[in-house]
Parts: C-alpha cells; structure tokens; sequence
C-alpha cells in the first residue's frame, strides 16, 4: 500500500517552519494539514479499491468533496480572529476527520449507483460552488478570514455544510453500514454544532451580523 502523500503536496513547505523555533501555533496549523492529507490518502485508497472492483463512482464524488478541503486547507489564507477553545477543536476534529474513515461496502446498497449518484453529484455540486465563494477564505476551525456573502451564501450562510449533507446521504444510500452511518451522524452534528459556534466568533464582526440579518438560514432553509 502506498500512502505517500500526493505529488502536488509540496512536503517541505509543510514541514519548513516545524523546527525548534517556531511557535507552537505555526507547528499545529502543519501538523494538522499533514493529517488531513494522511487520512485523505487512505481513504483514497479504500475508495479506488471499490471502485475498481464494483464499477460504483458514488464514493468518488465523495472523494472529490474531500479533495477540495485538503486543497483549499492547504493554501488558506491567515485568519484574524480564531476560535480556539477546546470545543471549537473537538467539532473540528469529529466533522473533518470522520469523512476519511467512511467504508465502501462493495455487495450492499438500498439504491441503484445511478440514483445515489445523482443525489451524490448534487451536493458535491453545492460544496464546490460553497468553496469556489470562499476560496482562500476557507478554513476548518471556526475563524474570521473575511466575509463571504456573495455566490450561494446568498441563500444560506453555511452552504458547503449543506452539500456536506447531501453528498453525505448519497454516500449512505449507496453504502448503508452501521459503520457509515454512526460516522457520518457524528461528522454531520459536529458540522451543525460548529455552524453556531462559526456564527459566535464572526458575530463580533459587524459586516457578519449585518449579513446575518439579510440571510436567515444557516444550513437547510426552512429548518435550520
């Protein structure tokens, strides 16, 4: 098995600022970056293994989500105000990392790949338009990298945390495991519970709030 990290990981950029002098913050925003990229890797490899011996791209879509967090983590810019309690962490950690440890069930699924597929492609469609808005902007652990209000966030103001949702039922549906489900119930309510916490650290904002105001809906219209 080969777990490299990818070729466009640059991994001596990753590792530059992890000596002795460096601050303890710059050593965890690299330490967390190679994580991600770790345990991306591994479920590339689970993914492509199914897909190779079932012909399902259900799990690739899902892989394709994935990507873009690793991708844009990689080349985020620097937040000015960050959450750093150690509930901010935990729902960081359970909502980003839980994802990656999904497992493609290669016999079982309670619907066709061509339906899964559809509802899967459809939130992916929503969090790579999410996260084309933010671009540079984006970032796991709540924090102020500059308001976004344009694109899809003019509907909701967590849109990427729909497509989560989405792609996410589209994964069960075409891998219904015990596994799946516990894991991606646990990702799915971190991402609820981070949304308020996100909203407690950009409220201090004023140009937040006044956008606040002008969307209701943080996640699903009409329910939450």
């Amino acid at each position: 098995m080969n777990l490299a990290l990818p070729r466009w990981v640059d991994y001596r950029a990753l590792t530059r600022q992890a000596q002795p002098g460096a601050r303890p913050r710059d050593v965890g925003e690299i330490a967390s970056k190679i994580t991600i990229v770790t345990l991306f890797s591994f479920m590339a490899f689970r993914i492509a293994q199914d897909a190779a011996v079932t012909g399902h791209v259900t799990g690739i879509l899902l892989l394709v989500s994935e990507a873009l967090v690793v991708a844009l983590t990689l080349v985020r810019r620097a937040a000015g105000t960050v959450d750093r309690t150690l509930k901010a962490r935990m729902l960081t950690a359970v909502a980003t990392f839980g994802p990656p440890l999904v497992r493609p069930d290669t016999i079982n699924a309670a619907l066709p790949d061509a339906f899964t597929v559809v509802v899967s492609a459809a939130g992916l469609i929503v969090v790579v338009l999410g996260k084309l808005s933010l671009g540079r902007s984006f970032g796991l652990i709540p924090a102020n990298r500059g308001i976004v209000s344009t694109g899809v966030y003019r509907f909701v103001r967590h849109p990427i945390y729909l497509g989560y949702l989405i792609t996410h039922l589209g994964f069960l549906l075409a891998n219904p495991e015990i596994w799946n489900l516990v894991v991606l119930a646990a990702a799915d309510l971190a991402l609820m519970l981070r949304a308020r916490c996100e909203e407690q650290t950009l409220a201090a904002d004023e140009a937040y709030r006044a956008y606040m105001t002008r969307v209701r809906w943080r996640v699903v219209p009409g329910v939450f």
